[in-house]
């Protein structure tokens, strides 16, 4: 018998978080490694090198691989023969450990747990509470797998009652276009069979915990149900060519992890779970001899990616860029930002359209600027900002209109794709979309040179800052004429990989 003590578990959870934030899983950067030195089409390139480069810095510096440190999911798997010398619950110890791992003064994470969700939505200030799943097993350990989740990629969850003769490979096929790039790939897919609705989301979860081993897999040859289907939609999810940042290209998921379990005659339940480009999680055992240690990866084994600009990369001021410069700029074109940048998104848009609702002075004028939509991380030391990648763009479709014919906003920064009537709201009014990086926020904050709160300063890591950015590097997604980028990128590279394909086989 084991007895597991208060204190060693709530401090292995609050060193495993603070551990995650900074470090990726080695076979996640391996994975994306093999991904980048495979990948033909030169914007998705550009993108997984700045997510690899993003990932070394990170775990150098020990600050967030992504602005978005996540909501907390924890997987408890308790011996039955585990003694606990506890005078709180498993829930409450874990959100102890949460609490402790995000009000870090050495690496602050950020807080994006909201309470009364079909309501107030009013922020726990703390990240709790964790979503955690608690497994009784034999033995006389308990075993711990832990994951801090973006809410890019945890929106874009997608949950089926198939027939049971329905085709799951048709439906994932059909369903991973939809989704869009704010779930940040390239990542991996997590896919729960089986059981009953609730189970197979749970089982989707869990699978994005396994390690990236599909190389491994496809030397050996499959012998599961599962690994054939891992096999099998790991092929034909690429060759769809959505690629990273859903630019275009060869390489869209990492792995394919399934999980499954007996469901009823009449049912086929399937759920469908990406993970992003910040892929974080880690596992550990207690055994009642002390806290979990975690051993640091060798920053010698990332790899040594570099990214330069290209020759033909547009530098803009902010400060005195005007639309008819604007309206010069190419679909898929670097663009290199310095200068004052408005931020804002959610909780900003809707106080905003409540302002202008009701004939009120907005706080800050936003004709002719540009927009960055993200939440950052608190500064420490002598940083501007902390951790400062975007958020979902998607999100702020519905004010677009208001953003640009009301307010005057000229351009928008983001990531992923923008919903077609923005993107006639976008040529209608000659404005642009430029896309960051999704899972490279280290790397983005590093061209903030200043920062200041301009208004709702309540809303927190919500409210409208004033950035000053120094070559902040990011791409024309939608130009002034209306061109696509998320659109014509996958389109150009699923006709290439399907002409790749048919010149092997000739």
């Amino acid at each position: 018998m084991s007895i597991i003590k208060k204190q060693d578990f709530i401090d292995s959870v609050a060193d495993a978080l603070q551990y995650i934030s900074y470090y990726h899983p080695l076979d996640f950067v391996q994975a994306l490694e093999k991904a980048y030195h495979k990948e033909q089409s030169q914007a998705a390139k550009d993108a997984i090198a700045q997510i690899l480069i993003n990932s070394r810095m990170s775990a150098e510096g020990h600050r967030p691989i992504c602005q978005d440190t996540g909501i907390v999911t924890c997987f408890v798997k308790i011996g039955m023969q585990v003694q606990w010398d506890s005078d709180l619950t498993v829930q409450q110890m874990v959100d102890e450990g949460v609490r402790r791992a995000y009000n870090n003064p050495d690496n602050p994470l950020r807080a994006s747990i909201v309470a009364d969700p079909a309501g107030a939505r009013k922020n726990t200030k703390d990240n709790a509470p964790a979503v955690v799943h608690i497994d009784m097993v034999p033995g006389d350990h308990v075993e711990v797998a832990i994951a801090a989740k973006g809410g890019g990629s945890e929106n874009k969850s997608k949950m089926v009652m198939l027939n049971p003769s329905d085709d799951i490979v048709e439906w994932v096929l059909k369903t991973l276009p939809t989704m869009g790039a704010g779930w940040c790939p390239p990542g991996m897919l997590g896919i729960g069979i089986g059981g009953t609705a609730e189970k197979a989301a749970v089982l989707a979860k869990e699978a994005l915990m396994d390690p990236v081993d599909i190389h491994d897999l496809i030397e050996r040859g499959a012998e599961t149900t599962e690994e054939k289907l891992r096999l099998e939609i790991f092929d034909k999810a690429n060759k769809l060519g959505i690629g990273a940042q859903g630019l275009g290209g060869l390489t869209t998921v990492v792995d394919i992890k399934i999980k499954s379990a007996p469901t009823h005659a009449a049912s086929k339940p399937v759920v469908m779970i990406p993970n992003c480009a910040a892929t974080r999680h880690v596992h550990f055992h207690l055994d009642g001899s002390g806290p979990a240690e975690l051993t640091p990866p060798k920053l010698e084994d990332w790899p040594e990616v570099t990214w330069e600009v290209g020759e033909n990369v547009r530098r803009v001021n902010l400060d005195t860029v005007t639309r008819d410069d604007v309206a010069q700029w190419k679909m898929g074109e670097t663009v290199l930002l310095s200068g004052k940048l408005l931020t804002g998104r959610d909780a900003a848009h809707k106080r905003i359209q409540e302002m202008l609702n009701k004939g009120e002075k907005l706080p800050v004028d936003f004709k002719d600027r540009f927009i960055y939509y993200v939440g950052p991380v608190d500064a420490i030391g002598d940083e501007a900002v902390g951790p400062a990648g975007p958020t979902t763009s998607t999100r702020m479709d519905k004010f677009t209109d208001m953003m640009l014919e009301q307010a005057g906003l000229m351009g928008m920064v983001g990531k992923a794709e923008r919903g077609p009537a923005t993107v006639e709201s976008i040529k209608r009014q000659k404005a642009v979309y430029l896309m960051a990086v999704g899972g490279a926020a280290y790397l983005v904050a590093k061209a903030v040179k200043k920062a200041r709160v301009l208004a709702f300063e309540d809303l927190g890591m919500e409210a409208i800052y004033e950035f000053e950015v120094e070559d902040m590097p990011v791409t024309v997604a939608v130009d002034a004429e209306g061109n696509n980028a998320h659109v014509a990128g996958p389109a150009i590279w699923q006709a290439r990989i399907e002409e790749l394909d048919a010149q092997l086989k000739a």
